[in-house]
């Protein structure tokens, strides 16, 4: 999506949203490609999610790297794998909270080198890692309908933030978020996970 979001339905966002979650607990529940180990599908009852919270929703405007530089992904079973830092998205996160200061944040997002049509690959860290959330990061994708111009708008989604598949299983091979895309503030939103 690539238009800015100026007239949001919040209850029909927020009934697709408990839609997509449902599916994906379905998915994981019953799929043969599910993460969950087959011994451990019978004991699962859905993953965890933050409230649904529209402000954390947002409009990042794109800055597009003409020649994308290479970043190296250290990956949880101890590889690197090669992307390219396509854009860079900045936009603003406005919270009604004291510890946090309202400002600009920049994440970027990344593309893997072979030409494809993959969406946009935005892997993060924020200060719920490790505590809330995943301690290897979490995942956004982002698929823009045409591909980006500096200048464009494009909605990102944080409740749409979700936990790699290496998380419940040792098999997956999953990049960490480089720290470029650290972030130094709490993100409540999307999936969360609670290590054993």
């Amino acid at each position: 999506m690539t238009e800015s979001d100026d007239a949001l339905d919040v209850d029909r966002w927020r009934e697709d949203l408990e839609s997509k979650r449902a599916e994906k607990d379905e998915f994981f529940a019953e799929h043969p490609q599910s993460p969950i180990p087959p011994e451990d599908r019978e004991a699962f009852s859905g993953l965890d999610y933050f409230d649904p919270d529209p402000d954390y929703r947002v409009t990042a405007t794109a800055t597009v790297h003409d020649d994308p530089e290479v970043v190296l992904m250290d990956t949880t079973a101890g590889r690197e794998m090669r992307y390219l830092r396509t854009v860079t998205l900045e936009f603003d996160l406005v919270r009604d909270d004291p510890d946090l200061e309202d400002g600009t944040v920049e994440l970027a997002a990344y593309q893997l080198e072979s030409p494809n049509d993959e969406p946009y690959f935005v892997p993060f860290r924020d200060k719920t890692t490790g505590q809330q959330t995943y301690q290897g990061g979490r995942y956004m994708e982002l698929a823009a309908d045409r591909d980006l111009e500096t200048g464009d708008e494009i909605v990102l989604d944080f409740n749409l933030a979700y936990t790699p598949f290496c998380a419940y299983s040792e098999t997956f091979d999953c990049p960490l978020p480089p720290e470029e895309n650290w972030l130094e503030i709490a993100i409540p939103a999307g999936e969360r996970f609670e290590s054993n």
